[in-house]
């Protein structure tokens, strides 16, 4: 529980709440959403009394609360939908994240059983964003030679996760299905 705040300073946080709701009001627009901000800075400031420095502006340090404070509920509510029957939650569909995990790790075994040169080649084009020309140059050899080594690559990871179409990459037909709805 907080202190009580010296009698002086209670007669001066009382006296601030006239101001504080009118700067509120002209805020947010709704009168009770101004008290809830009143009520709120007030909170904040008795459980901050400790930082406020005696002999300074306690309206200016209050109304810097009340301020932050709006502007913090705005950036919070900018993000939220308005739901308030449940149908927007309802209908909010997200894909599970153990699958991805999964396929990580698979893919990550079949990059290991790829012969070095395959894998550096892929690595670097596939991963790294470098050009063909600029991995030959890494590797000191070819063009020709980096672009046969990562196509050989990607067909052999290819081989190695079973995936011969597009529809093998992604969540699997069930998932899709649960996602469509």
């Amino acid at each position: 529980m907080t202190p009580e705040p010296d009698p002086e300073l209670r007669e001066a946080l009382l006296a601030a709440v006239p101001s504080l709701r009118a700067f509120a009001i002209s805020l947010s627009g709704q009168v009770d959403r101004a008290d809830d901000l009143v009520q709120d800075t007030l909170l904040r400031a008795l459980a901050n009394l400790h930082r406020f420095e005696p002999g300074t502006n306690l309206n200016a340090w209050l109304f810097t609360i009340l301020r932050n404070l709006f502007h913090s509920e705005y950036r919070k509510r900018r993000r939220e939908v308005e739901d308030p029957d449940g149908s927007y939650a309802g209908r909010l569909k997200v894909q599970p994240d153990q699958g991805a995990h999964l396929d990580f790790e698979d893919f990550r075994s079949a990059l290991a059983k790829l012969p070095s040169d395959q894998r550096e080649a892929l690595l670097l084009v596939g991963a790294s964003g470098f050009s063909y020309e600029e991995a030959a140059h890494i590797c000191g050899c070819a063009v020709g030679t980096i672009k046969s080594r990562v196509n050989r690559a990607r067909f052999r990871l290819a081989s190695l996760l079973n995936v011969e179409d597009i529809e093998d990459l992604g969540p699997d037909s069930m998932t899709r299905a649960a996602l469509q709805g």
